[in-house]
């Protein structure tokens, strides 16, 4: 009879909790955008330029390294920050320069930011500098786009298809 009750018990536990997990799965609903907003990302990762330009070795400091270690190019590691500039219907927004990630400063720059916009027509301009020019921007990219109810627009950098990259 102390066993029977036992697990009635346990199995009367088990049932709250799961009753008490399915409740809170699906309650208090949770709503990222209000209905008349969108979502705007601006999530950037490359690596800019190097520092300073690679240099050939001659044969004679190549004959005093180590055989692994006999690169021909000794290119310094660091790298420039990435510049970049965000417009949202002519006005500016966001500019940052971000510095090279890692202990040497050789990895890549990184800049996320969210824009939270309300729904319709917005002109986005993206700008960005990875080389060492003074003025001036490497890419561009400018837009016009009809957001929607809770639309979450990326703007990223791909390398491949020429730069900055609206999706």
């Amino acid at each position: 009879m102390a066993r029977l009750s036992r697990y009635l018990g346990q199995v009367l536990v088990l049932a709250l909790v799961g009753i008490a997990v399915a409740v809170f799965s699906d309650t208090p609903a949770y709503t990222h955008l209000a209905a008349d907003q969108a979502m705007v990302k601006l999530s950037l990762v490359h690596n800019a330029a190097r520092v300073g330009a690679c240099r050939r070795r001659t044969a004679e400091e190549l004959a005093k390294l180590a055989p692994n270690m006999r690169k021909p190019l000794d290119c310094p590691r660091g790298r420039l920050p990435m510049v970049v500039e965000f417009e949202i219907d002519g006005v500016a927004v966001f500019s940052a320069s971000a510095p090279p990630t890692g202990i040497a400063g050789d990895g890549p720059s990184r800049v996320y930011q969210r824009f939270v916009l309300p729904v319709g027509l917005h002109r986005l301009a993206v700008r960005m500098r990875d080389t060492a020019r003074e003025s001036g921007f490497d890419y561009e990219a400018e837009q016009v786009f009809n957001l929607r109810p809770r639309q979450n627009l990326v703007i990223d950098f791909k390398a491949e298809p020429g730069g900055l990259v609206f999706r």
